[in-house]
């Protein structure tokens, strides 16, 4: 690479001579020779950890990623950065951090790059908030850059039955609802993570890295490959070849990330049945790449984009068998060919979509019901709706696949935490018709805006998935599926009329009219209105905190960086 083809200004300034010699001079102590002052400099950002199975064969693809770029002419430099584990703390005050590990990451990849005036970044991520997060500082500082994902767990097996760590949350539900003995219990808890790699369903994490595919920010089928598989390294090794050959050409994220390639990236997260949190994180990169989406664009998107995969958490299979009968492109090239993609994205090689589809079939495979066939769908549209009404004027979203009933109408039980509720459903207190609301859990009442996996999960494994509702301005796992309606807005902690509701109040939850709805009168939800008081921060100090003080509602995509300056 020439100089005149390198926007790093450390780079440039380092080959003008004896005055950037002290440079030179450290460079040169990281293992940089004479011929190597002249190459692009690219930073590896590696969430590496051993906190989550998710992350803990990602320094092998870093060593991979090195390979690659020094093949293509470039200079590798690593750094690291942060991981939560949403499934190990999952139900516990450390879930807090977990939305917020996002900023944390995306903030400290721009840090990394940007104090060192890096040319291009190639980013390895493999729980949930590695995606976003990654993507969200590739969209901000616009230099070349490509997304490796660490790869999907392969799935645990029971009595030959598939298990992932969702599982063993039901599980959870069904022993203590008599369901199951213990002994049953400890063998699928043993049995659900069989190894590295991140959650094996539909999940939050396989839905980010197959979106960022369809984006065209990583290479074709790595979204869906096993963390264990061969071939995992070795398109880890062959994206750091690609990234130095953006650099080269310049081929810039936000030529790749644009209104288009967003809708494209949603599209295929309607047919896979993708997680909810994917709405979060979408507003939260269109807001860094200055890309307009709003909530409503994933209700157009919806209503247009049928369910083809037959997935877990609602569905029957994993990402190792979307993987094998065809993976993401499968899925893209029949929405191409529904003119449901727009063909002519670029994508990190340089090729437009339609390019990168050209030789896959327009049909899945044969013998096989993972990926349906167009004719015969799991649903005509999509699963993720926005819902509205007077407990959600900002919006809500609800994952309305695989619910036997889409409307009900129930009284409120409320829960000023999702320890609360789940105490309840653990002792047997909730019943068929009730309405869960688990409040002052969004973004700045949490903070953090928790997950619900645990509630959920357990109102499932008690038997009353079809016959109780949940609401939230909290979120929810991937791997959480039911009548549950989370990322409420406005949040409690700022007096949305969630904080509003009293046990027993009638509240309705209507999926087919996109409706939720507490249902008093005009006058008695002014009156309460005028009578809330916002109750004290629950930290004063600290991350949380700052986070709590920054962050913007969840229909904004809780972005940190949101009007610093305005107030």
């Amino acid at each position: 690479m020439s100089d005149t083809m390198s926007q790093n200004i450390r780079s440039q300034a380092i080959t003008q001579g004896v005055q950037r010699s002290p440079n030179r001079a450290m460079l040169r102590a990281t293992g940089f020779q004479d011929e190597d002052f002249n190459k692009a400099i690219v930073g590896v950002a590696n969430a590496y950890s051993t906190i989550t199975p998710c992350n803990m064969g990602l320094n092998d693809l870093a060593v991979r990623a090195q390979d690659g770029i020094r093949a293509a002419g470039g200079m590798p430099q690593v750094f690291g950065t942060i991981t939560v584990s949403d499934g190990i703390s999952m139900g516990t005050e450390g879930m807090k951090y977990s939305l917020v590990s996002r900023e944390v990451i995306a903030d400290s990849i721009e840090t990394a790059c940007n104090g060192e005036s890096m040319d291009g970044v190639l980013t390895i991520g493999g729980c949930d908030k590695n995606m976003p997060g990654s993507m969200i500082a590739i969209a901000r500082m616009n230099i070349p850059a490509i997304f490796v994902y660490g790869g999907t767990i392969k799935p645990g097996s029971y009595r030959e039955c598939d298990l992932t760590v969702v599982s063993s949350f039901e599980a959870v539900g069904a022993y203590k609802a008599g369901k199951i003995p213990f002994i049953e219990l400890m063998e699928i808890e043993k049995r659900a993570c069989p190894g590295a790699g991140s959650c094996g369903g539909m999940y939050t994490a396989n839905t980010m890295s197959s979106a960022f595919e369809a984006m065209g920010m990583s290479l074709v089928y790595s979204s869906t490959m096993s963390a264990e598989d061969a071939e995992k390294a070795e398109s880890a090794e062959k994206s750091g070849y690609v990234l130095v050959e953006a650099i080269k050409k310049q081929l810039l994220p936000r030529h790749i990330i644009t209104r288009k390639s967003i809708e494209n990236a949603i599209s295929v997260i309607m047919a896979i049945g993708g997680s909810t949190n994917a709405v979060l994180h979408f507003l939260a990169i269109a807001h860094a790449a200055e890309v307009p989406l709003v909530l409503d664009d994933f209700e157009t998107i919806r209503a247009r984009v049928p369910v083809l995969c037959d997935l877990k958490p609602s569905g029957r299979y994993v990402a190792t068998d979307l993987h094998r009968a065809g993976g993401i492109p499968q899925v893209m090239k029949m929405l191409l060919d529904h003119d449901l993609l727009h063909a002519d994205c670029i994508t990190i090689t340089g090729q437009t979509i339609a390019e990168v589809l050209q030789d896959i079939p327009s049909e899945p495979p044969s013998g096989q019901d993972i990926i349906r066939p167009w004719s015969n769908p799991m649903y005509p549209q999509g699963h993720l709706a926005i819902l509205r009404g007077n407990l959600a004027t900002e919006g809500a979203v609800a994952k309305i696949t695989g619910v036997k009933i889409p409307q009900i109408t129930g009284p409120a039980r409320v829960f000023e935490s999702e320890e609360e509720c789940l105490d309840a459903i653990l002792a047997d207190k909730i019943k068929p018709g009730d309405i869960l609301v688990i409040r002052y859990e969004g973004p700045k009442g949490g903070p953090g805006m928790r997950e619900m996996l645990a509630p959920t999960s357990a109102i499932i494994g008690a038997g009353l998935g079809d016959s109780v509702g949940l609401i939230t301005d909290g979120r929810f796992s991937g791997g959480t599926y039911g009548m549950v309606v989370g990322h409420v807005a406005p949040e409690a902690a700022v007096g949305g009329t969630i904080a509003l509701v009293e046990e027993g109040d009638s509240i309705t939850i209507d999926s087919p009219a996109r409706l939720l709805q507490l249902n008093i009168s005009e006058e008695e939800l002014a009156s309460r209105r005028a009578n809330w008081k916002p109750k004290p921060p629950r930290y004063t100090k600290g991350t949380l905190a700052k986070y709590a003080k920054l962050v913007a509602s969840s229909s904004l995509g809780a972005v940190t960086d949101l009007n610093l300056f305005e107030g």
